[in-house]
């Protein structure tokens, strides 16, 4: 005789040896470090699933020369501080080694080396079925930490065949790694500048695209950028203005923190150029903004300084003037005469580094949370989908939701959401 099957088709026996959890997290970096303190300061029963190591994408998925963009004293959870200098900058493994020592002074309930592959609501019955590479687990609910950075997105605009080194920024790790040649570096947030900096400080030939960014300065009057968000209010923004959407943020801990200039970088010898456009027979060309994607980043630059004199002033505070800060790089060839095609092989370019960021892959998650194109439904972590929630994630809650102490902060709101649904379910009504 054959073993009875429940609602969903699964044997007995099989139900029976099921693992079976409260809340599940599925990713150890630090939003899932984060909501494994949260959740047992709220006394539930959690596990967490990484596939690789805790905070593996610090470890592996970046460049070697990689520091925190914020300075240790402000990016960093409140129950634990960076050794060393408050103002310095972190080295990648550093923090890496700060989330699994946090981790560890949580007793964060971290399983390592297992990879979710489907996520599935239960029929008949609260929870969802997790379908892991060591076995099936049941969950009431399900956090996905995974973050933004989980599959590197390159435009299809340069064939596999055409016989450079292409590359997406995750994958660079140094100089050295790549074949000897000039470099084209694709997008200049964060990321792509640093990586164009460094190639350039390496004596390579480097070639930048440039599209739309903010460019605040890295500190001025004495006060770092980050506490200048935070006294004018700017990290209280709850969404992104109008048409920023795609507007990335160029900004550097690298050297001990400096301002990003591109001028100034194309002064040095850097060839700055629009946004990359269509390549055809060896040529690729670019479009015609580099100078307005530049003035945008000055015009994002001075109006930071302005709101920060203003605030100096209303305030009486007794920080230095820095008059300097409000002189721009110097104008150069390259941006006066920008360059619109650029032949690959004539110029030397053997290496092309996408930095053009990463796109959501959540096909694991096979529930109804998800807008037409794939992008996740929630108001600050919460899913439409009851006992699904988000965390990680770039605006999440607000501008801090991409820093390591906004990632805290989202994560007591989503345990905090889940304790409430537990407790409205714990009710019984008396008499």
């Amino acid at each position: 005789m054959s073993a009875s099957t429940d609602s969903d088709g699964m044997k007995k026996d099989e139900w029976m040896s099921v693992e079976k959890i409260h809340t599940l997290v599925v990713g150890a970096g630090q939003a899932g470090v984060a909501m494994s303190e949260h959740l047992s300061k709220n006394g539930m029963e959690h596990l967490v699933l990484e596939r690789g190591r805790i905070a593996e994408r610090w470890r592996s998925a970046r460049w070697d020369s990689l520091v925190a963009n914020g300075p240790a004293w402000h990016d960093r959870f409140p129950n634990m501080d960076f050794p060393g200098d408050p103002d310095a900058f972190v080295p990648k493994e550093q923090v890496a080694d700060y989330f699994e020592a946090y981790a560890k002074q949580h007793d964060a309930p971290v399983r390592c080396g297992v990879d979710v592959t489907s996520v599935e609501r239960l029929a008949g019955r609260p929870g969802f079925r997790v379908e892991t590479s060591t076995g099936v687990i049941e969950a009431l609910n399900v956090v996905a930490a995974t973050g933004p950075f989980q599959k590197p997105s390159i435009p299809p605009l340069l064939p596999k065949h055409v016989g450079f080194n292409q590359i997406h920024s995750s994958d660079y790790r140094n100089p050295q790694k790549l074949p000897d040649g000039a470099v084209l570096v694709v997008g200049a947030g964060s990321s792509g500048v640093q990586i164009a900096e460094e190639l350039m400080r390496a004596g390579r030939k480097v070639y930048l695209s440039v599209g739309p960014h903010d460019r605040p300065p890295r500190a001025y009057r004495g006060r770092d950028f980050v506490w200048w968000l935070g006294v004018l209010g700017k990290w209280d923004a709850q969404a992104q203005a109008a048409g920023t959407e795609h507007v990335t943020i160029a900004v550097s801990g690298a050297c001990g923190g400096k301002t990003i200039d591109f001028r100034r970088l194309a002064a040095e010898g850097m060839v700055l150029a629009g946004m990359t456009g269509a390549y055809k027979d060896g040529k690729l060309s670019f479009h015609d903004d580099l100078v307005r994607n530049l003035d945008r980043g000055d015009q994002n630059y001075l109006s930071l300084l302005d709101e920060a004199d203003a605030f100096v002033a209303r305030n009486g505070l007794d920080l230095p003037e820095e008059p300097q800060a409000r002189v721009l790089g110097p104008q150069v060839d390259c941006v006066t005469n920008p360059l619109r095609e650029l032949d690959l092989a004539a110029a030397g370019v053997t290496t092309v580094i996408w930095a053009t960021g990463f796109s959501l892959d959540y096909s694991w998650l096979k529930v109804n949370a998800f807008d037409e194109v794939g992008r996740p439904k929630h108001q600050r972590g919460v899913s439409p989908e009851k006992g699904i929630y988000f965390l990680g994630l770039p605006w999440l809650s607000g501008r801090g939701s991409s820093f390591i102490w906004g990632v805290w902060h989202d994560a007591k709101h989503v345990a905090d959401h889940i304790l409430i649904q537990d407790n409205y379910l714990a009710y019984a009504r008396q008499g």
